[in-house]
């Protein structure tokens, strides 16, 4: 890693992980588009849903009508048998069909759509990760060095988990709560307007209690979220860093340090929960004191014969099955209000994490326009270069032009770099004027201070970054032409920090080449000296690796991670600070199998131990972004320069 991105990601600071979520900029455009994923992918299921939402919601509020209707009935009932009548049941036996039919309806309903919502929820979750991983992978390596690691991961925990809060619960009640409002509010004006304005004034101060202790509520989560993030960013790190930790004694400013972000996580979630809380008994305590208001207004009404009964007499029986439908439906009224108020924080949450989520969909992908392909080649009989499906050894650049006609040409590993400028960020300029000629076959060595801009121009050669000026050539071709995948195939690499991937040795060797068979994966652990350890594992070649290699000591990860470079097979290598990691010892083991890797092969090689560079056929010294001396290892020390002083130890590399 270069200075410039070290420091760009040092200026971030412990919890710069996980951001968490803020307020979405943009609610609507969100929102419309995570329901594309629903629609487009579930739109029967969804309509299902909403018209079982739908049912269980008017199963709710006809109930209230029917009970006043079952009243009645049993007005009519006590009626007669106070005039010596037998009562008919009949039409009260219906009356309780109705509300049992209602109420089963109602069962049915709810149950479909929750059922139903957990397969859509979770089918819309699916695709959004495949989507967001999908683009991530086709992202520039310059994305990963501006964000942290634990704020991409916050992507796929903490925002996703909104997300399926927000389909899962928040939009069903949602959905339900705002059907339940508009049906129950209908039918309470049907059954009595007079009633309907004694709600519609308790539901004035219920607003204005939902904007004041809602909004609060709202603010205080998102903050929440982003405390959230941060301390998961600065767990992530310390765990990572504990060996770090102990060594320099840290642990009190770690400490101090998380005692700090976890005051804040505290401190936004007890305003939070507060708020949200004390919500609830005060939503409630104003449904009871509407449901007061409606039974004392009823009865003073009734008792005064005002009570107008819809499509009947005011008989005591009709008005009292008017104000008992009333206050049912008064509750079922009131209650949503407070079920979709409670949502608002859900689907605040939900939008802000939706909203990062698709900002990392959104990410420009890398832009490739090459045209030119790697293909396997072998010579036909008239000494003509084709392409051929089997592997020879033979690679060639298959380089179609633009008068229609297509060339082969041979990949010999001739690689070129003239007047090269380069920056990470704009005005900060890390390479001046670069000039490297590596002919097939030679071993070019790049040595300098940290910083210096050496692994850089390896970074050029496989196109992780553009060149603001200058050109930079494969085999007489600019690189801007070969397509980025087959350039990064023709590039073997072993890098100075080894990563390996959870499963089995062989399988991490295999990286290197998906179809490499058990004997080529043994022969490469061979080339790279790690069979001898490998076969004293208790499961050999099957041994689980977990943790990025933690059970294996660093010189063995690396010895891996050679192994994994030479079963790709490449024609060109690149050897960045390669043996760095491995012991004197080690290092001569895998030397002797590295120099029979390199056999033929153009090969850059990285590097602050010099006895590695000794051999190279040119040793190019670095400093400050520009080459300031080039030549084998005998002229630059009858030179007396830098790398004079550099070998000797009269200057030390930093």
């Amino acid at each position: 890693m270069s200075k410039n991105k070290a420091n760009a990601k040092m200026s971030r600071g412990p919890g710069g992980h996980g951001k968490g979520p803020r307020g979405a900029k943009n609610a609507g455009k969100t929102l419309k588009r995570l329901l594309s994923y629903i629609i487009k992918g579930y739109g029967l299921r969804l309509l299902v849903v909403l018209l079982c939402l739908g049912a269980s919601a008017f199963s709710s509020v006809f109930s209230a009508r029917f009970l006043q209707s079952l009243i009645v009935e049993i007005g009519v009932m006590v009626e007669a048998a106070k005039a010596g009548l037998t009562p008919d049941g009949l039409p009260l036996a219906l009356e309780i069909v109705k509300i049992v039919i209602i109420y089963l309806i109602g069962i049915v309903s709810g149950f479909l759509s929750s059922f139903l919502m957990v397969k859509v929820g979770q089918g819309v979750l699916k695709k959004i990760r495949e989507d967001m991983f999908s683009n991530m992978q086709s992202l520039p390596i310059k994305y990963f060095d501006r964000n942290e690691f634990g704020d991409i991961m916050s992507h796929y925990t903490n925002d996703t988990d909104a997300i399926e809060q927000l389909i899962a619960q928040s939009i069903p009640n949602l959905v339900s709560g705002v059907v339940t409002i508009i049906a129950s509010f209908v039918m309470m004006l049907v059954t009595s307007w007079q009633l309907t304005i004694v709600v519609i004034l308790t539901l004035f101060i219920m607003l204005y209690v939902v904007k004041v202790v809602g909004g609060g509520s709202a603010k205080y989560f998102i903050a929440q979220q982003k405390s959230v993030g941060k301390l998961n960013g600065y767990i992530e790190e310390m765990a990572n860093g504990q060996k770090v930790v102990k060594v320099f004694n840290h642990e009190q400013k770690a400490k101090a340090d998380f005692d700090q972000l976890n005051d804040e996580l505290c401190g936004n979630m007890t305003k939070a929960h507060t708020y949200a809380n004390i919500f609830m008994p005060i939503m409630a305590n104003l449904n009871y004191l509407q449901y007061v208001l409606v039974a004392v207004a009823g009865g003073l009404l009734a008792l005064n014969g005002l009570l107008f009964v819809p499509g009947g007499e005011n008989t005591p029986y009709a008005m009292l099955g008017v104000v008992s439908a009333f206050l049912l439906l008064s509750r079922n009224f009131s209650r949503p209000i407070s079920m979709v108020s409670q949502q608002i924080n859900s689907i605040v949450m939900a939008l802000a994490g939706a909203e990062r989520v698709f900002e990392l969909m959104d990410e420009k992908p890398e832009t490739d326009d090459g045209y030119v392909t790697l293909v396997n080649a072998k010579f036909d009989k008239n000494g003509e270069l084709v392409p051929c499906d089997e592997r020879t050894g033979i690679w060639a650049w298959r380089h179609p032009h633009g008068d229609g006609t297509l060339t082969y040409t041979q990949l010999k590993g001739e690689i070129t770099l003239t007047e090269v400028d380069f920056e990470y960020e704009e005005g900060k300029p890390v390479l001046h004027d670069i000039t490297v000629y590596a002919n097939p076959g030679q071993r070019v060595a790049l040595v300098g201070a940290t910083g210096a801009g050496k692994t850089t121009i390896t970074n050029l050669i496989n196109r992780f970054y553009d060149i603001a000026d200058g050109k930079v050539r494969y085999d007489g071709i600019n690189i801007n032409k070969i397509k980025k995948s087959d350039l990064r195939r023709s590039l073997g690499i072993v890098l100075q920090d080894t990563n390996l991937f959870t499963g089995t040795i062989a399988e991490n060797i295999r990286y290197g080449r998906l179809d490499a068979t058990d004997e080529e994966v043994e022969a490469a652990a061979k080339l790279a000296n790690a069979h001898d350890f490998i076969t004293r594992l208790p499961d050999g070649y099957q041994t689980m690796l977990t943790s990025d290699g933690a059970n294996l000591s660093q010189g063995q990860r690396q010895l891996l991670s050679i192994a994994r470079a030479a079963i790709a097979d490449a024609p060109v290598m690149i050897m960045d600070e390669a043996t760095s990691s491995i012991d004197t010892r080690t290092e001569l083991l895998v030397q002797r199998g590295t120099n029979q890797l390199m056999q033929g092969r153009t090969v850059f090689i990285i590097a602050h131990r010099l006895s590695t560079v000794k051999n190279c056929d040119v040793i190019m010294v670095m400093e400050k972004g520009r080459i300031i001396e080039r030549g084998t290892h005998e002229s630059l020390i009858e030179k007396g320069g830098k790398y004079y002083q550099l070998y000797t130890g009269a200057f030390e590399l930093e």
